[in-house]
């Protein structure tokens, strides 16, 4: 995966790409099981720069903030997935429970957060303030969670093995 790259080896990509004038966005999440929501978000944050880095929750990270039995799918496969999608330039996995050690160290321009937050309550805010960087909500409005479509799909899946008992 040409796109996933390490946080010290975005630092020298940063440098490069803001030497050549370019505005830095970074995006994050966890990404499982990808979604319409989650495609809206990661355009939308690729339009308020002009290189996306899309820092990737860890599997460890996903279990603590969801809980067991997540992530559907492993960060490498989740990673695999996002390297396909042409508006992420880069992708770097962090085990953290939030991008703060990222911003400090990059230093983006932009720091795009979906429109589950406003841009009084996201979690990194103060680090971005006190870089000097901004703030963006992306995506339009939150029209699903994947901690809402694992139960849809077991509810369908459930649904069709009684039928098929019957």
């Amino acid at each position: 995966m040409k796109k996933l790259k390490s946080l010290s080896r975005l630092r020298e990509i940063v440098r490069r790409e803001r030497n050549r004038g370019r505005t830095i966005v970074l995006a994050n999440g966890g990404f499982d099981l990808v979604h319409a929501g989650h495609i809206r978000y990661l355009l939308a944050a690729k339009k308020c720069g002009d290189v996306l880095i899309v820092a990737l929750n860890s599997d460890a990270s996903i279990r603590r903030l969801k809980g067991p039995g997540r992530p559907i799918l492993p960060e490498r496969e989740r990673a695999e997935i996002l390297a396909a999608f042409a508006c992420i330039d880069y992708l770097t996995i962090f085990k953290e429970p939030n991008v703060e050690r990222i911003l400090r160290t990059l230093k983006p321009d932009v720091h795009a957060k979906g429109s589950d937050y406003t841009k009084k309550t996201v979690p990194e805010r103060e680090t971005v303030l006190a870089y000097g960087g901004r703030i963006a909500i992306a995506g339009g409005p939150k029209i699903r969670s994947t901690s809402e479509v694992i139960p849809r799909i077991l509810g369908k899946f459930n649904k069709r093995r009684r039928r098929s008992r019957i």
